[in-house]
């Protein structure tokens, strides 16, 4: 496997096909790495908050609206487990990558027969489609909110975000990355400003992150909680991290992989811990201005905006709620979006132009979201927000298997093959999220 040069080559050892040209090959190893430790680890932030925008996106913030709205602080430990899975499970994607060349798509691809990772293929495009509907929808009432812009025009400009993803990228993926991080930064601020005003009770906050039964015994409870895993370990985070991650030209030998490795999940890990602050506080918001005043069916994101205002007596907080929306929104779309390219060049080796790609693989989320939201409009969507949250969980182990099963093959990973603690915490994490799917079924049922 290792040659005298340090250098190893997975790309015919352990897949049943080559492997072929890298997905988002425009970008592929386009960021080049410094001399020295610490500008070297510089250069691999970025991903990570890429990643991120994935697990505080407008689906989000409708299952946590709902949640902290209906059982206050009580769905906290929701958010802090899913996001301590999101850890383990992105941390496996960068060592998939990092160590056959292979983002997640791809290797289904060389791995599976076709019959396999055809109906892969087609549940991934499933869950970026539902992806999708909520960030057009959370972006469309962001601008509603902020300009008095209809719905059914603001899913139409977010389609635009394909010509801002090409002029960014045509400067570099660094400038993408930046665009994307300095939303973050929006999105805190205003989740700061607005949590400062609704100032809730910490001790029922820390409380809250305690883990209770009576979230599998509740179904209409259990079910805002695996909208919540749902909207936090999201399926298309996981091809989408495991294609930017080799964005960074961290060489070929083996201990420039691990050095790689190392990086890129330690910038996942801090990023997503950012993430969890984030959807901490809507829920922390929701529970604190609508739970404890009464108001337990909150869950339209235009209803919080117009509340928030009375409940905590400034002007500034729906601005700030709108504001947040909008830049979630933006954000989720960009990634929504590269994530939708990844997946279908890597499942169906599609070699057309990048604007080409990027507006085919747009046009197949945002036609159903544009159905959606003219027929829905502005009523009901809540409920539509929760139930995309809700398929994003159901079809979450058929991306977390294969990766597991991947991770944990030597001969597909060799000598960066995943430890057996960390294979056996990967396992136990997709039991769990099989197990709570199928109580969802039998509830139903």
């Amino acid at each position: 496997m290792a040659q005298s040069s340090g250098i190893f080559d997975l790309r015919d050892q352990g897949w049943t096909k080559p492997r072929g040209e890298a997905a988002l090959s425009e970008v592929h190893g386009s960021v080049r790495l410094p001399a020295g430790r610490w500008r070297r680890f510089a250069a691999f932030l970025g991903p990570g908050y890429m990643v991120a925008v994935g697990y505080m996106d407008p689906g989000n913030w409708a299952t946590s609206l709902a949640g902290g709205s209906k059982f206050g602080y009580t769905l906290l430990v929701v958010a802090l487990i899913s996001n301590l899975m999101a850890i383990v499970l992105q941390s496996l994607c960068a060592r998939l990558a990092i160590a056959s060349g292979r983002d997640l798509a791809q290797a289904c691809r060389d791995a599976f027969p076709r019959w396999v990772s055809m109906p892969l293929w087609l549940g991934a495009e499933i869950a970026i489609i539902a992806t999708d509907i909520a960030e057009v929808i959370g972006t469309a009432i962001g601008l509603n909110l902020l300009f008095g812009i209809p719905l059914e025009i603001g899913v139409v400009i977010t389609a635009l975000d394909v010509f801002l993803i090409l002029w960014l990228q045509n400067k570099g993926f660094r400038w993408l990355e930046a665009f994307v991080i300095a939303l973050l930064g929006v999105i805190a601020v205003c989740f700061g400003v607005q949590i400062a005003l609704a100032d809730p009770n910490w001790g029922d906050v820390i409380r809250g992150f305690a883990p209770t039964v009576e979230i599998v015994r509740n179904p209409e409870m259990l079910y805002l909680a695996l909208g919540i895993l749902g909207a936090t370990v999201m399926p298309h985070n996981l091809y989408l991290h495991s294609a930017i991650v080799q964005t960074r030209a961290y060489g070929e030998t083996l201990e420039e992989k691990r050095q790689a490795l190392r990086y890129a999940t330690i910038d996942s890990t801090v990023a997503l811990m950012f993430a969890l602050l984030i959807n901490a506080s809507i829920l922390i918001l929701a529970a604190a201005a609508f739970y404890t005043t009464g108001r337990n069916e909150v869950a339209e994101l235009g209803d919080a905006h117009q509340l928030l205002g009375p409940i905590l007596g400034a002007g500034v907080a729906p601005m700030m709620f709108a504001v947040a929306l909008l830049a979630c929104g933006l954000n989720s779309t960009v990634t929504a979006t590269l994530a939708g390219q990844a997946v279908m060049e890597g499942f169906l080796r599609m070699r057309l132009p990048p604007w080409l790609r990027r507006l085919i693989t747009r046009a197949i989320a945002i036609i159903p979201a544009a159905v959606v939201t003219i027929l829905y409009g502005s009523e009901g969507t809540a409920e539509l927000l929760i139930l995309t949250q809700v398929v994003l969980s159901l079809q979450l182990s058929f991306a977390v298997v294969p990766l597991v099963m991947f991770t944990a093959d030597r001969k597909k990973m060799g000598p960066m093959v995943a430890p057996v603690w960390l294979v056996a915490l990967a396992v136990l994490i997709a039991v769990v999220i099989i197990g709570l799917n199928l109580k969802l079924l039998l509830d139903f049922l």
